[in-house]
């Protein structure tokens, strides 16, 4: 696992060598063992390439490994046809490329037709390499007029489920892949940490890769081409400062401690030359790239994302966290001890104010750590279990008898000064009135109900968490990544969260572009 808010910096210099010693040889490259690198391997190796395919991690599944198995892939597929569900890739087109959504209004046109005439052919790809559905259409919030999505079968084997018996569907989609990919020939390679893609004369063609594992370095070539599916931004703070300077340190990432999204490809590529694309859409404020939590007390509190105490990778969780089903429970406080919003919302209202909330001289960017504050009847009314497992007191999960008190206790990396405990209680002798009147004058909370009054009281860090990296590399439509003066790079190829250009959340983008681009790097001549 990488170290916590560790940023992804190349290792060595972009420019390769006058000659190269490689330890493996191989037709294509994939970087990244997540749903768009899975279904790059086993088309590329469908197209008769040889294809090693390297991870970081200790196991395949990136993201996807996490996910609620939601495919969308529509146009008409053998399901819809099923259900007797109407569609084409006509009306694919139509729905994402509409001004009047946000989803959909800035996305790459021709990115969009390439992915709605590929869905039909993707979705039986998935059908013939061992992906099962359950077989009931559902409807989402994405830019969609007929249902598209169906949910994968959650993988039978708990042990491998990563997040067992919470849904996490996309377990079956990646582990169905792998196993279809290893079977074909596909050499996965665990452990392996790309470190810089490597250029001819860093203007040429693409030759390879080199990576570390067990702190060696080891060399890859790539005859034909690479394809970059490293699964997007959104835990390297450098990065994604660049589309929002607000998104600070103190800002965790879905999917870790497991999946961890460095933007490794984006930066060994624009090494050598890549454009961005799109970027616009990383904060264009629709769909779930920044999300307020609903497990509070743990670091990790994305809101689908459940880890029990049965997980594989429980030990670096820490914590379970409270799942909160009523924001009446809980106000919400920023460093300062300061309500900030009205707790119910869950919107980018919210989001805005949560990271709004700058008052530190030293620490202008960035809104800071935002606490859950309750007390024993709240506990009592969400059932919650206010200790370990449950909670992680090594600074994110304090109590104490006295709301002055819990102010003094809480400590955390990111809580850069001690927060006032005569600030929080005014905060909360104010927000008590308002449940004693039924109005709050500060947020408009509509009627809050409980007030904060019997100990012991509580803090929970409650801090929004980022998910979609929704813009990343430019490519075309074949998934060929584009340089800064609009030319094809020869040889090099991206998919899923690390491609720009198409705001789908999801898995269906990566799966359609991960196969399209597998294609074409197998099809390059050498």
């Amino acid at each position: 696992m990488r170290p916590e808010f560790e940023v992804s910096r190349p290792k060595f210099p972009a420019k390769a060598p006058s000659r190269m010693e490689w330890t493996l040889s191989t037709d294509v490259v994939v970087i990244g063992a997540g749903a768009a690198g899975l279904a790059a391997a086993v088309s590329a190796r469908d197209h008769g390439a040889a294809v090693v395919l390297v991870e970081e991690n200790y196991d395949i599944g990136g993201h996807a490994m996490l996910s609620g198995g939601r495919v969308h892939l529509g146009g008409g597929n053998a399901l819809q046809r099923k259900f007797k569900i109407e569609d084409s890739p006509d009306r694919i087109f139509a729905d994402w490329t509409t001004h009047a959504r946000g989803d959909s209004r800035y996305n790459d046109r021709d990115l969009v037709r390439a992915f709605a005439d590929e869905c039909v052919p993707t979705f039986q790809f998935l059908l013939d390499n061992g992906v099962t559905f359950i077989e009931k259409p559902i409807v989402t919030p994405d830019a969609s007029t007929v249902p598209r999505v169906f949910v994968t079968h959650e993988w039978h084997i708990p042990g491998e489920v990563i997040a067992p018996r919470r849904n996490r569907n996309g377990s079956g989609l990646v582990r169905r892949l792998a196993e279809s990919a290893r079977k074909k020939g596909v050499q996965i390679l665990l452990r392996h940490e790309m470190t810089r893609i490597v250029r001819d004369g860093g203007k040429g063609r693409i030759q390879g890769i080199v990576a570390q594992a067990d702190g060696k370095d080891v060399a890859i070539e790539a005859r034909k081409g690479i394809v970059i599916a490293t699964g997007g931004h959104t835990g390297n703070v450098n990065f994604r400062r660049m589309f929002d300077p607000r998104l600070t340190e103190e800002y965790q990432q879905a999917g870790m401690p497991y999946s961890f999204q460095g933007a490794d490809g984006e930066i060994a590529a624009m090494e050598i030359g890549a454009s961005l694309w799109a970027t616009g859409t990383q904060t264009s404020e629709v769909g779930p790239a920044i999300t307020k939590t609903r497990h509070v007390g743990t670091r990790w509190g994305y809101l689908s994302l459940y880890y029990e105490t049965d997980s594989p990778i429980f030990h670096l969780c820490k914590a379970t966290g409270l799942t909160v089903t009523d924001w009446h429970e809980a106000i919400l406080v920023n460093q300062f001890g300061k309500r900030f919003w009205n707790e119910i919302d869950s919107g980018y209202a919210f989001i805005n104010a949560a990271l709004g909330n700058h008052g530190d001289k030293d620490k202008l960017n960035g809104g800071g750590p935002i606490w859950a504050i309750f007390d024993a009847d709240a506990v009592t009314r969400q059932k919650w279990k206010p200790a370990p497992p449950h909670v992680d007191p090594d600074g994110y999960f304090f109590s104490a008898d006295t709301i002055h008190e819990l102010a003094g206790r809480i400590t955390n990396p990111h809580q850069k000064q001690p927060m006032s405990g005569a600030v929080l209680q005014e905060t909360v002798n104010r927000y008590n009135a308002f449940v004693a009147s039924g109005i709050d004058a500060d947020f408009a909370k509509p009627t809050p109900l409980h007030p904060i009054a019997r100990p012991p009281f509580y803090a929970a860090w409650a801090t929004p968490i980022l998910h979609d990296s929704l813009t990343g590399l430019r490519t075309d439509t074949r998934a060929q990544v584009i340089d800064i003066r609009g030319e094809a790079i020869p040889g090099l190829y991206c998919a899923g969260e690390s491609q720009g250009g198409f705001a789908q959340h999801g898995l269906g983008r990566c799966l359609v572009f991960g196969r399209i681009a597998g294609r074409h790097a197998a099809q390059r001549n050498s």
